[in-house]
């Protein structure tokens, strides 16, 4: 992108990329430059940026670079590009004022082309991660500057290249840091960064729980904002999952008393309820399958038990099959007790409330496909209940 450009070699290509560019800028004064679709913060002056784009160009100019790295790799590649988005007549209209400018005028306007190429550079995810690091620690930053920093790195650290350089960069300390934010807004994209960063990442999970993020997530899935306690609640279970140590410090932390008091309050928001039954069925898992050696003694507590089966009563029918997926998992422990589940928890009562509403729902066509798919897992819980009721009454000989 910096090379210099000599009048016999450059001279015909460079007159063509400057008129196909001119051109580009007249066929749409209002259209800006991109890099990759991404909105850069505007705390950043003009230079560091290189511009903002209308969403709806944004999967467009990404399709036309997306074979680049680092801008265009040539000047065949701006050429393509420019003859893609000129205007013929425009086209024509400069060739004709072109061909008259001197060679003194040509050397000016080669020096204008290849300071404008330069500015095309885009730049890289960690160099885009970098800015909107900096943003956040700029204290003077607007919200609505803070917030769009925040969300350039949501995208930003979905690859698990960029997610493990964000530590590197000196952003994780940052975005954990937002968690503390007066605004709710902030804390929840921040959360959601997190969260994001560390799912199925071991070593990012390893880093945010060094940092001590893990208590301050919890205690923001008890916020009064629903939005913000469903993505506090997203990233504690990006922390947990598959993570023996993030699992015994969310035991020691009452992780399940948090979960307890979701799953208990019918009048939490149901994306929040369902986010804590399915964390519940994957902490149930996580010990059958003895992934880690995390002691988790909760899991056969009756009361915890009760507050998942009572969760099958509820109207949404994605809550209950998420239940009854924890509950099947929660049957297949060896340290839970049948009895407790029929006694305690009335389990046969609640699938056969169960049967009914789904047969009730499998006879409306919009509901059909999906009320059979939870009334087949409805039946396996039975049977693995049935089993284990049958085992733990067996009389010994």
């Amino acid at each position: 992108m910096g090379r210099s450009f000599t009048a016999a070699g450059g001279v015909s290509r460079v007159l063509v990329i400057m008129l196909l560019l001119l051109t580009v800028g007249a066929k749409d004064p209002n259209r800006n430059s991109t890099s990759g679709g991404l909105v850069w913060s505007t705390a950043k002056d003009e230079g560091d940026l290189l511009g903002k784009t209308e969403p709806e160009d944004a999967a467009a100019e990404l399709n036309d670079h997306e074979h680049l790295d680092g801008g265009f790799s040539s000047l065949d590649g701006m050429l393509q590009w420019a003859i893609g988005h000129s205007d013929p007549e425009k086209l024509k209209e400069r060739a004709q004022d072109a061909q008259r400018l001197s060679p003194t005028e040509l050397k000016k306007r080669q020096m204008e082309i290849k300071e404008i190429l330069d500015q095309l550079k885009m730049p890289s995810d960690a160099q885009l991660m970098q800015i909107a690091i900096d943003d956040l620690n700029n204290s003077s930053l607007s919200l609505e500057d803070r917030h769009r920093a925040l969300e350039e790195l949501l995208i930003l650290v979905e690859p698990i290249d960029n997610a493990n350089d964000l530590n590197k960069l000196g952003g994780l300390l940052v975005v954990i840091g937002e968690l503390n934010h007066p605004d709710t807004d902030t804390r929840r994209l921040s959360a959601w960064v997190l969260g994001k960063a560390s799912q199925n990442n071991p070593a990012v999970q390893k880093q945010v729980l060094e940092h001590g993020a893990l208590p301050t997530l919890m205690n923001m899935v008890r916020s009064s904002f629903s939005d913000e306690a469903i993505k506090a609640l997203y990233a504690v279970s990006a922390l947990i999952r598959n993570n023996v140590a993030g699992q015994e410090l969310f035991c020691t932390e009452t992780g399940d008393k948090m979960l307890q008091d979701i799953l208990s309050n019918s009048s939490i928001d149901v994306r929040l309820r369902r986010k804590a039954v399915s964390l519940f069925g994957h902490l149930a898992e996580c010990q059958l399958e003895k992934q880690g050696k995390a002691d988790m003694p909760f899991l056969c507590n009756q009361f915890f038990l009760k507050s998942v089966v009572d969760v099958t009563s509820s109207n949404d029918l994605d809550l209950q099959e998420k239940a009854l997926a924890t509950i099947k998992a929660l049957l297949e422990l060896r340290t839970t007790e049948a009895l407790i589940f029929k006694n305690y928890c009335d389990l046969e009562g609640a699938l056969e409330r169960m049967r009914k509403q789904l047969q009730h729902l499998m006879a409306d066509e919009d509901h059909k496909e999906y009320a059979t798919d939870v009334e087949n897992l409805r039946r396996e819980v039975e049977l693995v209940y049935s089993k284990k009721l049958g085992e733990a009454l067996k009389v010994p000989t």
